[in-house]
């Protein structure tokens, strides 16, 4: 049965490869974007530009221009990183980090949630070097925090939704070979979005407010 899914974040890398798999499987696709690509626009989905996740205004004209559609599938993909390192941080750096990789979901999960409704499922893409218990490495501060921050969101957000039927998770794609990766990684966008869609099909209330990897694996807060 074809679903009606919403891919926020949608110009490249993993975001464009989840519009394909997505629209090749028979669904209705609606991709957001600040600008498409070429590639993107190719694939067939109704595509929404001059999209700025940073910004209630232009969310809100977002939320008019798909009406009142009810979504069976909302991710929210885009992010941004730019590394760091102990002592050399940039404060302003870090900011612009959180307003993207923090605030964003929280705004778009906010603003569009008259268009979610039981049964409907949220993914918010987040990252394994997220994980308190898991880092190791340290460097890039400011992407670290903002997506530790946008995890303890996503747990928020999944126990306001639960009462409304809506399961909400959040995602690490793996180390993806994408432009955010310089090309460095251990999988391709298509591997990813494989599994990513994976774990959104098998979403459920029982497993709503859980970190997962894009192979299944259950990850540490």
């Amino acid at each position: 049965m074809s679903k009606l899914i919403l891919i926020i974040g949608a110009n490249k890398g993993i975001g464009l490869e989840l519009c394909r798999q997505y629209t090749q499987a028979g669904n209705d696709v609606i991709a957001t974007c600040r600008s498409a690509s070429d590639e993107l626009m190719s694939i067939g989905c109704r595509v929404l530009e001059n999209i700025e996740v940073t910004s209630d205004e232009s969310m809100q004209s977002l939320k008019k221009a798909l009406a009142d559609s009810k979504l069976d599938i909302l991710i929210h993909n885009a992010g941004i990183l730019k590394s760091d390192q102990y002592p050399d941080i940039d404060f302003d750096s870090m900011r612009e980090h959180f307003e993207v990789n923090s605030l964003a979901p929280l705004r778009t999960v906010k603003i569009l949630e008259s268009l979610l409704s039981k049964g409907s499922k949220v993914g918010i893409v987040s990252s394994r070097v997220g994980s308190i218990d898991d880092n190791s490495g340290s460097n890039n501060y400011a992407y670290r925090v903002s997506k530790t921050a946008v995890n303890m969101i996503g747990k928020c957000l999944s126990i306001d939704l639960a009462p409304k039927g809506i399961a909400l998770v959040l995602l690490h794609p793996g180390y993806v070979k994408t432009d955010m990766t310089n090309n460095n990684g251990l999988i391709t966008p298509k591997e990813s979005a494989a599994g990513l869609i994976l774990r959104m099909e098998e979403l459920s209330m029982e497993t709503t407010g859980t970190f997962v990897h894009s192979s299944g694996e259950m990850l540490m807060w």
